[in-house]
């Protein structure tokens, strides 16, 4: 199969031949349809991840057909069409059993943990647990686009921030990630800031439901202009970027008994950031992280696209072929791209 792979860190990838993977017992292949460009894999790329062994094949938002399946997979068939949570989990452990497999201690991400579906196949263990079957309503690069950032802020507003109608809700950062949450978090009803440094990136926002922005390079002081927006400060707040002063600032601007959801990676010298722990404790604030989504729990997300109350596929930005993925990859961490580019063409 022709795949994307790097054999150093910080090297460019190279577009190559390799073997086709084949099932274990309990899991099976997946054609990639459609998959998804993240900042993950940029991190992946730069050597920020530990569980990548070189040389490595990334990529861990997509959806696709089954085309083989293990002995023991009997839900699934060759034929249907899936998508996986980037965050799967063995289906055995303490957490798999009370539903949190994105917390599992065994578990893999494809692109991270093992070969992942910048490819034209991938193979996905303990598919029992981890496969979610797709609508034929959404397609392909719609479905890849839910697999990290989309899965993920749909758990960070719905499950984690316990968002509700009303409230007034930070988003720090306008790439992928923060736009899904403004989506989602817009469509239960609350009222969306977001803030990012790129006017172009505020009006997409604005776009996607926000209902006020704050561009951080034009106020003198970020969290007093959210704070002043707000009427003391959000309920909730999330960096959807993964930096010191998104994470900082999205702690510092919630009002009294507020909650902050991390969303955004923070690896290598981001990974032990400032945060304003006298508040945290004097205002009773709530922290919380989240890691991917249980794919039992796809099926709320999938009900409210069906429904017309979140539309992911108004996030996808460019659709690229593998080829035009490499330089794309290697540019991510200074992109100025709009929404989420996918890619669709092997």
């Amino acid at each position: 199969m022709k795949a994307m792979l790097f054999e150093l860190f910080e090297k460019a990838p190279q577009i190559v031949t390799v073997a086709d993977p084949t099932p274990t017992e309990d899991g099976v292949v997946i054609k990639v349809g459609a998959t998804g460009l993240c900042r993950s894999d940029w991190h992946g790329w730069m050597g920020h991840d530990p569980d990548i062994t070189l040389p490595h094949v990334p990529g861990h938002e997509f959806a696709g057909e089954v085309v083989a399946t293990g002995k023991r997979i009997s839900r699934f068939k060759v034929g249907d069409r899936v998508t996986v949570p980037f965050v799967s989990g063995c289906g055995h452990c303490s957490e798999c059993h009370s539903g949190n497999q994105q917390v599992c201690p065994n578990q893999f991400q494809p692109g991270f943990t093992h070969w992942g579906s910048f490819a034209e196949y991938v193979a996905i263990d303990f598919a029992e647990t981890n496969l979610v079957k797709l609508p034929d309503s959404v397609d392909d690069a719609t479905a890849a686009s839910l697999g990290c950032r989309f899965a993920t802020s749909f758990r960070a507003v719905v499950d984690q921030a316990r968002t509700a109608p009303g409230d007034w809700v930070a988003v720090h950062g306008c790439g992928g990630v923060g736009l899904s949450a403004i989506m989602i978090a817009t469509a239960l009803g609350a009222n969306v800031v977001a803030i990012d440094i790129f006017d172009d990136k505020l009006a997409f926002a604005k776009e996607c439901g926000a209902v006020a922005t704050v561009n951080s390079l034009e106020v003198a002081d970020t969290v007093e202009a959210i704070r002043e927006i707000t009427g003391g400060g959000a309920h909730v707040s999330i960096d959807a970027l993964g930096n010191p002063t998104t994470c900082f600032n999205s702690i510092k601007n919630l009002r009294r008994r507020g909650r902050h959801v991390q969303v955004g990676l923070m690896l290598g010298e981001h990974s032990t950031p400032s945060i304003p722990m006298a508040q945290v404790i004097g205002h009773e604030l709530e922290i919380y992280g989240s890691h991917g989504m249980q794919a039992w729990r796809y099926d709320a997300m999938m009900a409210m696209i069906s429904a017309g109350k979140i539309q992911p596929q108004k996030l996808i930005g460019k659709r690229v072929t593998l080829a035009e993925a490499v330089p794309a990859l290697m540019a991510m961490d200074g992109s100025r791209d709009i929404g989420i580019n996918v890619i669709d063409r092997f």
